[in-house]
């Protein structure tokens, strides 16, 4: 039954179901997104020091994105797993992954929290962090790695809110956390004076309120899935087959910290600090792109999950068709954007010059392939909302691992510019994974679907609505 709050998987027009549930998951995302680009934005511009103390944050971003990552491990590994027993009708094994995943939650918390706290000079050198910049990498990461509990409840357990088609409620948990964190920051990095401290207190406070908000919901009486005491015990059999779906969207971000070690440490090495906070401000657009592209496919990844569980192969397929359609139309506009008006989107992070201008022609390059991705990620995502863990992995690995990492050290080696050829790496990088996933994808998908376990139960299911 369908109302304002819930949508039905199962019978709604798959048109309307991806507009109602990809529409606050894309707002969502896009909200996420000015949790670290407002403080970016506001560092930038902090008279006498912003270049040097937006260079300084940037060197943190492999940490937080680390951070994302293991609730993506977790949340993006236990949403789909648990998507697929609704749509078989298994409710309470739903709600044994949401408890499994909510303790598995806290205890990653507990020990990325620790980790950092006590390694955090070193890795930031080790991220590109120079004498001048560490200073404020370190003030900021001290903060935010504070609030790693926060993170991991927000960002981990709001795909279990997205799954039960409430993805209005689930937006409202980054709307939350970023209008928090949009008002906060001027306050505290410019009225209280606390620079980029105040940035990262105003972060975690604002993240706090996202988390508070998704634990009262999930152990609320309008969830259909709910945190209960007796499902609070680890169990290997549930949190194992997490883990193993979750490693694919794992990757994807615990590699995004991979790939910006090697660009801030190469770029440093050949273009110092105003290399380095270039970059600061390419990763900022980079999330630009990906965030509401995630937010698409978190949008189809419900309808997509639940149908699978329930057999019904014609609705999986409309659903991807217009996630990908959608998905490749965004990709295009974004990049015609960046290659029409790059002063302009930078700009935006600094009033510095010298900044502006080497970040423009150097977003034409990093950027240049961004086009293909839209396909790219569609395909991958479905692979994980059919429960399709090693594949994903394998996809996941290809781009940023197999082939980008290594060109960012192989190329500066036979082109005589070397910041640029740091730079050529990601176009390359994008244009060969995105082929070889699409190409593995259309050789694949049908025999998923031909081979899907549950056909048989939703041609029952026919035979008896005909009956």
């Amino acid at each position: 039954m369908t109302n304002k709050t819930s949508n039905d998987l199962g019978r709604d027009s798959i048109g309307k179901l991806l507009f109602r549930l990809a529409v606050p998951s894309i707002t969502a995302q896009v909200v996420n997104m000015l949790y670290n680009i407002v403080d970016r934005i506001y560092i930038g511009h902090i008279p006498g020091i912003g270049a040097t103390a937006l260079t300084g944050v940037g060197v943190t971003f492999p940490i937080i994105m680390i951070i994302a990552a293991f609730s993506s491990l977790i949340g993006m590994g236990g949403g789909p797993r648990a998507s697929i027993c609704m749509g078989q009708g298994k409710y309470d094994e739903a709600e044994r992954i949401l408890g499994n995943c909510f303790v598995t939650l806290l205890g990653i918390s507990v020990a990325l929290t620790a980790l950092f706290l006590l390694t955090g000079e070193p890795l930031l050198y080790l991220f590109g962090a120079s004498d001048d910049t560490l200073p404020y990498g370190l003030s900021y990461m001290n903060i935010y790695v504070s609030g790693t509990i926060f993170v991991q409840m927000a960002l981990g357990l709001n795909s279990f809110i997205t799954i039960q088609g409430r993805a209005k409620t689930s937006m409202l948990t980054v709307v939350i956390g970023a209008v928090a964190n949009i008002a906060l920051d001027p306050l505290f990095i410019f009225v209280f004076d606390m620079g980029v401290q105040g940035a990262a207190i105003a972060t975690i406070i604002s993240q706090a309120l996202s988390s508070v908000w998704v634990l009262w919901f999930l152990m609320g009486k309008r969830t259909k899935l709910k945190i209960r005491r007796k499902y609070l015990q680890i169990k290997w059999s549930i949190v194992g087959p997490v883990l193993a779906l979750g490693v694919s969207p794992f990757v994807m971000q615990s590699t995004e910290s991979l790939v910006n070690i090697a660009l801030n440490s190469s770029l440093q090495w050949y273009g110092g600090d105003i290399a380095v906070g270039s970059m600061t401000i390419l990763s900022s657009l980079m999330q630009v792109f990906t965030l509401p592209l995630t937010g698409l496919t978190q949008g189809a990844q419900p309808i997509i999950s639940f149908n699978y569980g329930a057999g019904n192969n014609d609705r999986v397929k409309k659903a991807f068709k217009l996630l990908i359609l959608y998905g490749f139309g965004f990709a295009c506009a974004f990049w015609l954007t960046v290659m029409c008006m790059p002063q302009v989107l930078i700009s935006l992070f600094t009033s510095d010059p010298e900044l502006i201008g080497f970040a423009s022609w150097s977003v034409r390059i990093y950027l240049a392939a961004i086009f293909m991705m839209g396909a790219q990620i569609s395909c991958q995502q479905t692979f994980i909302a059919v429960g399709q863990a090693k594949i994903s992995l394998f996809l996941a690995t290809l781009r940023k691992i197999i082939i980008l990492i290594p060109l960012i050290y192989i190329l500066p080696n036979f082109l005589s510019d070397q910041v640029f050829a740091v730079f050529l790496a990601e176009p390359i990088a994008d244009a060969v994974a995105s082929v070889v996933t699409v190409t593995i994808f259309f050789l694949r998908f049908k025999k998923l679907l031909d081979n899907n376990p549950n056909i048989l139960k939703h041609q029952a299911s026919i035979s008896l609505e005909e009956g």
